[in-house]
């Protein structure tokens, strides 16, 4: 009686793409995955010898799923230290003399990837001063869910305000004054708070108030 064994080894590989979408959407966990061939079955050496210059097959490669978190992978929430975060105008924003709408940006300057996730909480506060600010009111729109974010990968959210109107300092439809912030507070759950300066302005607005998008891995305009 003859025994023969095949085994097969299968070596899974993935290739993440750059670019800023795809390093918060879907970064690899750096973990892979192999299988193994189960245990070898004896068969009577009529059926399983191979004849001669017969040449023993091997199981193609397989590709990796492109999932943003593999199953059993952990991934923690971005730390306020592994966070780099700027903010300007946004492309589309209400009409106005006011800032009308603006992109924050986080950045993940750690070696690791992390989570972010929910909607921001917004404050107005003076240059230097995170702790002397202004709470201003929030509305979320669209939903949540958490985005993981590779190192150097980006995520975002838009903040909409209600826009000043009129030239020179404005005016408020609500008649309220119109106020003036050089710098935001904008904090994250879990993720810290973080003060911001929008790179092309100050922040001007009406109300106190803003309409804010959860974190997202993709780009707003």
């Amino acid at each position: 009686m003859a025994v023969a064994a095949v085994s097969a080894a299968v070596a899974v590989s993935a290739c993440q793409p750059g670019g800023d979408t795809a390093d918060a959407g879907s970064s690899p966990s750096g973990a892979s995955t192999s299988a193994g061939a189960g245990p070898s079955s004896a068969a009577p050496s009529a059926t399983a010898s191979k004849p001669s210059g017969a040449k023993t097959s091997t199981a193609p490669s397989a590709s990796a799923s492109p999932v943003s978190r593999p199953s059993g992978a952990s991934v923690t929430t971005c730390a306020p230290k592994a966070l780099s975060v700027t903010a300007y105008q946004a492309a589309v924003r209400p009409s106005g003399t006011g800032t009308g709408a603006a992109i924050v940006e986080f950045t993940n300057t750690s070696a690791q990837s992390c989570v972010l996730k929910g909607y921001p909480t917004v404050a107005g506060a003076a240059n230097g001063s995170p702790q002397h600010n202004s709470p201003l009111t929030v509305t979320r729109t669209g939903s949540s869910s958490s985005v993981r974010v590779a190192p150097g990968g980006k995520a975002w959210v838009k903040l909409t305000f209600v826009q000043v109107q009129g030239e020179g300092d404005g005016y408020c439809k609500s008649g309220a004054q119109p106020v003036v912030y050089p710098t935001m507070v904008i904090g994250l759950p879990g993720s810290g708070q973080h003060q911001v300066a929008l790179n092309d302005g100050q922040f001007a607005e009406c109300d106190n108030t803003a309409t804010v998008t959860a974190v997202t891995a993709v780009k707003p305009s």
